[in-house]
């Protein structure tokens, strides 16, 4: 099933968010994002009808196994290549910030190598302490 990079932004700052403060509700996401209460809540009409989130009465947002599966692929991908850019000299604020352009555009093949250089960089980063 393919996924619109929208929807894999939003269920990566839901996992954020839950990591970060142990429960998301609309408002969490309005606050981190910036965008209105009605495009979160029509976002999160359409993962609730796709299956990969789940609300309950209290506005408590949780992600589904396919939810989590996307969230945790996606974050992984921002933590790795923002790692790698400031491996290679990227200040972190813009190493993020283009992460989140890449993330979701990268082919397995490029991000496997970015993966292993990442690798690299933080065993030679080990070795030199």
């Amino acid at each position: 099933m393919q996924i619109h990079e929208s929807a894999e932004d939003y269920l990566e700052k839901i996992l954020m968010i839950k990591n970060e403060k142990g429960a998301v509700r609309s408002i969490d996401i309005v606050n981190m994002l910036g965008y209105t209460k009605p495009s979160i809540s029509i976002a999160m009409k359409r993962l609730r009808e796709n299956g990969y989130i789940n609300m309950d009465s209290d506005g408590y947002i949780t992600l589904t196994d396919s939810g989590l599966a996307i969230a945790q692929r996606i974050y992984n991908r921002h933590r790795t290549i923002t790692k790698f850019l400031v491996g290679i000299g990227v200040s972190e604020k813009n190493a993020a910030a283009d992460a989140c352009k890449m993330e979701h555009d990268l082919s397995e093949e490029t991000f496997s190598k970015i993966e292993e250089q990442t690798g690299r960089q933080t065993e030679k980063n080990v070795g030199r302490k």
